[in-house]
């Protein structure tokens, strides 16, 4: 395992992430998808919350970035409306679901049950931004979520104790922001739907 002061190089990779994802955003470079982001800054200041409680120690910073970092981009995305992508039913659908999965913790008692279904809801919110990826990556800022896999792995190795509440949700949005860098990297989804096209005009 890595220091606890480890801990503010992740939060330093948080607030460049963010900041770049603003300043993209600003400049109708980036479209950010506003169902994703509500429901990250949300979902990110209740597992501080959850995380200060159960005294999880100096990776609850970590966590508290994760939510306050999609305020500022929801902020901004309002600024420039015209730099933020347009919500369609998958959208609208995907956010009733991570909503009804916050309503599920809030009443359940089970701590381990409550957890699963607080990460399952953040990563329901995820869906628009991963499809998203997929259908325009031109219109997502790859460094913003390869700077938010480093700080959760980095926040991930400073836990002095591996415990369910402290690692599975830096740990599965490590997994998943790691997933979006790729997608828009690779540029997976247009040179899919090109191979498709190519494929169907040699057969034609």
């Amino acid at each position: 395992m890595i220091p606890s002061w480890c801990i503010y190089i992740a939060l330093v990779c948080s607030a460049y992430g963010i900041g770049k994802y603003c300043w993209e955003t600003w400049h109708d470079r980036t479209s950010p998808n506003r169902v994703t982001w509500t429901l990250w800054a949300i979902e990110g200041i209740l597992a501080f919350v959850i995380e200060k409680q159960q005294h999880i120690g100096a990776t609850a910073l970590m966590t508290l970035a994760l939510g306050l970092g999609p305020v500022f981009v929801v902020a901004v995305s309002f600024k420039n409306p015209h730099s933020a992508w347009k919500l369609d039913a998958f959208d609208v659908l995907c956010g009733v679901v991570s909503l009804a999965g916050l309503i599920f913790w809030c009443f359940i008692n089970e701590p381990t049950v409550a957890l699963v279904s607080f990460v399952a809801a953040d990563q329901m919110a995820a869906l628009p931004t991963l499809r998203k990826s997929w259908v325009d990556p031109s219109r997502e800022t790859a460094s913003s979520f390869a700077m938010g896999a480093i700080n959760c792995g980095i926040s991930v190795l400073t836990l002095k104790t591996f415990t369910t509440a402290g690692f599975l949700f830096p740990g599965v949005i490590l997994i998943c922001d790691t997933i979006i860098t790729l997608t828009i990297v690779t540029k997976v989804g247009p040179r899919y739907r090109a191979s498709k096209v190519l494929h169907h005009s040699k057969v034609s």
